[in-house]
């Protein structure tokens, strides 16, 4: 759900800007309460892990279509609300400033479709109650996948909304909505199971991290994190570095629906104002547009289309970006305490 700029009006665009990082202040603020040497670490790996998985799209058999992770429940699961949506943002920055994954005026949009749902709606009123106070495998298994599937149809509904308001006429809406929500489900079926393979995984190796890592540190527990940070960063750079190899090379759920109601996988780019403005800034802080290195040719920038897709141009790139991700949440996570102080 990594939206272009082409699908917004700046006034939809600024007005999610607005709210988004509003909801940056606020978790910011809790979090000063809230953060100390376990839950930072842990932020910033699980960020990287997430910045990984995103890059692995899968086939969504029959259509001709993909999906990949969204990641808000595992992080909303683990984290809790706060630190999961700082986390969430600083992976959908991070892959629009040097990766162009999305629009900078889209930025907004980005990061509450794919994080203000899951860490506020799906994990408090969906996930929590479901899973009562049980933390058997079976349960955990119903509660995420019932709130992954949630999430996405949340936020795949805020997609064609944000679409709807801001007047894009090439997307009608209830044509866009009828294909967006089911090729969106079956992604959210697949995030479900996904979700809850890596809560049952966390569940099995530090089980007080479901009963609250922000409750357990309070209470001054004594636990290891080394065991499950080692394990998702090794799983960052094997996902980035190695399966990013054999992503699936169907459009995604989003540009397939715009493809199938518009025609084309792209509306047309705005030559003006602020999204022109914005689209320059983003061509000169993505170092790695499209998740390849960039070349030249006779001095110009190829295209992404006109790139090699040889294992180093997409391991490189996938591994730089989860480490990215890491040292930019860490700094934040660091700056947070220093507040505090």
């Amino acid at each position: 759900m990594h939206m272009a700029d082409a699908l917004l009006s700046p006034a939809i665009g600024t007005t999610f800007w607005v709210g988004t990082f509003a909801t940056i202040a606020y978790v910011s603020r809790k979090l000063k309460q809230q953060i100390d040497d376990k839950l930072i670490p842990l932020m910033g790996v699980l960020g990287a892990f997430i910045f990984a998985a995103q890059m692995i799209n899968f086939t969504i058999p029959g259509t001709g279509s993909s999906g990949h992770l969204a990641g808000g429940m595992i992080l909303a699961i683990i984290l809790g609300p706060h630190a999961a949506f700082l986390v969430i943002a600083s992976v959908v920055t991070v892959q629009a400033l040097f990766f162009a994954d999305g629009g900078l005026m889209a930025l907004g949009c980005n990061i509450w479709n794919m994080g203000f749902y899951a860490c506020f709606l799906g994990y408090p009123l969906i996930y929590k109650p479901l899973l009562g106070g049980s933390q058997r495998p079976p349960r955990i298994f119903v509660a995420a996948l019932l709130s992954a599937i949630a999430v996405l149809q949340l936020g795949a509904l805020s997609v064609v909304l944000q679409t709807w308001l801001s007047g894009k006429s090439e997307l009608p809406f209830l044509t866009f909505l009828l294909l967006m929500q089911p090729i969106h489900l079956a992604i959210g079926i697949v995030e479900g199971f996904v979700t809850a393979g890596v809560i049952n995984y966390v569940r099995s190796a530090r089980p007080e991290l479901l009963d609250s890592l922000v409750a357990a540190s309070s209470k001054g527990a004594a636990y290891s994190l080394k065991k499950v940070l080692a394990t998702f960063v090794v799983l960052a750079i094997f996902m980035g570095g190695a399966l990013s190899w054999f992503a699936s090379v169907y459009p995604d759920g989003l540009e397939w629906a715009i493809t199938k109601t518009y025609g084309k996988s792209d509306l047309p780019e705005q030559s003006w104002g602020l999204a022109r403005v914005l689209d320059k800034i983003q061509g000169k802080t993505a170092i790695f547009p499209d998740y390849r290195f960039q070349q030249k040719r006779n001095g110009a920038k190829e295209s992404a289309a006109a790139r090699p897709e040889s294992p180093p141009a997409i391991s490189v790139p996938g591994v730089i970006g989860a480490f990215l991700v890491l040292a930019i949440i860490l700094l934040i996570g660091v700056g947070i305490r220093f507040f505090r102080r």
